[in-house]
């Protein structure tokens, strides 16, 4: 599981990412606004956690540019301000969660792991996807591409619109199988083949020029051809 840890205090990110290794997570540092920005929108991680009070750009205003650009990754603000009108502000403006400093690693690391257990968190969007010569609307799993069209099934939906939302970025499998199937999911990695085999089948099936890439050993990758 792969997480994002948007902080400029780098002593408590050295602390917290080295409690986060041990429990079996994979975390990425940086220490302004601008970076973590741009982090979120270049990598599809599993969850960010976010401070406030940020150089070069505050987490309010990452979080609102991430919401703004349709990144639906679930996010914990973890800051000093703890008033009644900074955790509004900060639910408010798209924050899964909010936690105030001090903090004891437990409750954080509680609080991860509920947010990752909710596949709501990773439900489409109901706007439509476009990429290529495919449209894809996931509130109807509807896949087209010029006139050709077919509904997809919901796990077939959803996978779709992760393909779709990272064009071109390697998607390591246990990322795809989180995303879709949860994160306490005991699904087996077959079915995440047998998947992409539908969806294959389903680009076929509206002659659109996508296709899924195998990267052997790690993952999948949606190509799109000019």
């Amino acid at each position: 599981m792969n997480i994002l840890m948007i902080e400029d205090d780098r002593e408590l990110c050295s602390a917290v990412s080295f409690r986060l290794e041990q429990e079996g997570f994979s975390v990425t540092l940086c220490h302004d606004g601008e970076e973590g920005l741009y982090y979120m929108q270049e990598t599809p991680y599993d969850l960010v956690i976010l401070d406030r009070m940020l150089p070069h750009m505050n987490g309010i205003k990452v979080l609102k540019e991430a919401r703004s650009r349709q990144i639906k990754t679930p996010v914990i603000i973890l800051t000093a301000l703890g008033e009644l009108n900074d955790r509004l502000t900060g639910l408010n403006c798209g924050a899964d969660d909010y936690m105030v400093k001090p903090f004891a690693f437990e409750e954080l690391l509680a609080r991860i792991r509920c947010l990752l257990r909710r596949p709501a968190a990773y439900n489409p969007a109901a706007d439509a996807v476009s990429l290529g010569d495919v449209t894809f609307i996931p509130e109807t799993r509807r896949l087209s591409s010029g006139k050709k069209d077919c509904t997809l099934s919901s796990r077939e939906g959803d996978l779709m619109e992760v393909f779709l939302r990272n064009p071109g970025q390697t998607l390591p499998r246990q990322l795809l199988l989180t995303r879709v199937w949860g994160l306490d999911s005991d699904v087996e990695e077959g079915n995440l083949d047998n998947y992409i085999h539908f969806l294959r089948r389903r680009l076929k099936t509206v002659e659109s020029s996508l296709q899924i890439k195998t990267v052997r050993g790690v993952g999948y990758q949606l190509e799109v051809f000019q």
